[in-house]
């Protein structure tokens, strides 16, 4: 006799796999966006010194930084190859690729011989290592995306879709708290030589622990509805490029000010605040720490707001909020004055959060299934590339020709006020009904 298994037993078993996937999003997401993030917080502090020795310290940052951007030329690649084969065969298996890429470059930069041991062969092989990490985080948040909102339960696909956005702070949280201490107590020559080595060393532990959770995780009822329904589309990209053109545009466009004033405030304020204000780095560690925790508040209220107001909604309304906190953020930061910088980094934090918190489920939504990786990842990626990619680049080169930070916050309201536009022109998505087994019994 075949045992049915009670409603109850059935709504646990799913309840626990949805847990299991955005704790899988989660974690995998927050240590790839730590190797992602060390890179960022070293090319402001060192890289410069390490692989362009004999440069001026703007042109060595600028150098840096533009090592950093590389890493989001190559993000679109890995997104469009990830979301082919992540549509076509399953969000799991791109999951696990995408972390092996991003620890193995991550270690192999830890391991990698400065300019005055290798010469010219040291900044290349930086930029190639920077590439395949590119690589690796471009396919990253689509899957995670996909494993946490399509496993969800009905009426949370905004919250539990949060869990890999979230993640991206905690891997901001974990590389500083990483990068405070060697800061704080090793000496400049030091810190310099070796001491910035060991977070990217330190990837290969914690690599090792996503992966084992990340080897656990099941493709969702929805994905595997689809497949059954209709062959896989040969080409998703395709489907995408030539039907859905505008609304990965516009998605993309929602995302420029939200991972370009992101970076800014993650990357280029460590540098402005030791070169332009006179603190020392662990001052700076610490502001960026302590604004962490807000940044994830706010994409965890938003999300669960987008639940019930809808993502279109939270989205207009974080977005307006963005454009006045990338006016003021700057001006607050020029007083040198630790208490207000402290506000205006928590501030800006929390702000970006709500803009955050309910992408992953809006992107999702604009898509069908059956090329939803390659859809969702590729706005995500077109928005990284114009935003995140450029912004420390940018920031520093205004900065530079103006001698002002008033030309940045231009720069931030600008990007803020297309984003702004962006999503008022993005219709409200249909949500998707959830799929289970036994509406495909029946």
């Amino acid at each position: 006799m075949t045992s049915i298994a009670s409603p109850t037993a059935t709504r646990t078993a799913a309840t626990v796999k949805a847990r299991k996937a955005a704790l899988g999003s989660f974690v995998g997401t927050a240590i790839e966006w730590y190797d992602f993030f060390i890179y960022g917080t070293a090319a402001a502090l060192v890289l410069g010194k390490q692989f362009f020795p004999g440069t001026s310290d703007l042109a060595g940052t600028l150098a840096a930084f533009a090592t950093l951007a590389v890493g989001f030329v190559a993000r679109p690649i890995g997104g469009i190859v990830m979301g082919h084969f992540g549509d076509r065969i399953g969000r799991k298996s791109m999951l696990v690729t995408s972390l092996m890429l991003m620890g193995c470059a991550t270690v192999a930069i830890g391991l990698l011989p400065n300019y005055a041991a290798i010469g010219v062969f040291a900044p290349i092989l930086l930029v190639a290592l920077r590439f395949v990490q590119g690589l690796g985080v471009g396919g990253e948040w689509g899957g995670a995306v996909l494993v946490a909102t399509e496993n969800a339960p009905e009426g949370k696909k905004g919250l539990y879709g949060s869990a890999p956005q979230i993640g991206v702070p905690a891997g901001v949280l974990v590389a500083n708290l990483v990068y405070l201490p060697l800061a704080a107590f090793m000496d400049d020559d030091a810190f310099n030589s070796w001491g910035w080595r060991l977070p990217f060393l330190l990837s290969a532990v914690l690599v090792g622990v996503a992966m084992w959770i990340r080897l656990g995780l099941e493709e969702s009822d929805e994905f595997t509805a689809s497949k059954s329904e209709a062959p896989a589309e040969s080409m998703p990209i395709l489907e995408v490029l030539t039907r859905h053109w505008k609304t990965v545009l516009l998605a993309g466009g929602t995302f420029i000010a939200t991972n370009g004033i992101a970076y800014a405030y993650m990357v280029y304020v460590l540098k402005y605040g030791e070169t332009e204000l006179g603190f020392g780095k662990t001052t700076m560690l610490f502001l960026l720490i302590a604004s962490c925790p807000f940044w994830m508040a706010g994409m965890a209220f938003s999300a669960h707001k987008s639940d019930t107001l809808g993502r279109r909604t939270v989205y207009i309304r974080s977005s307006i909020a963005l454009v006045v906190a990338a006016a003021v953020f700057f001006p607050l930061i020029d007083t040198a004055i630790v208490p207000v910088m402290l506000v205006s980094m928590i501030a800006l934090g929390f702000t970006l959060g709500c803009c955050a918190g309910p992408q992953a489920a809006l992107f999702a939504e604009l898509f069908p299934a059956h090329i939803r990786y390659s859809g969702a990842s590729l706005g995500y990626q077109i928005g990284a590339i114009l935003g995140g990619g450029l912004a420390p680049v940018i920031a520093t080169a205004l900065y530079a020709a103006f001698d002002t930070s008033f030309a940045i916050t231009v720069y931030f309201v600008i990007i803020a006020v297309i984003s702004l536009v962006s999503i008022l022109l993005l219709p409200e998505p249909q949500l998707i009904p959830k799929t289970t087994a036994a509406q495909k019994a029946s």
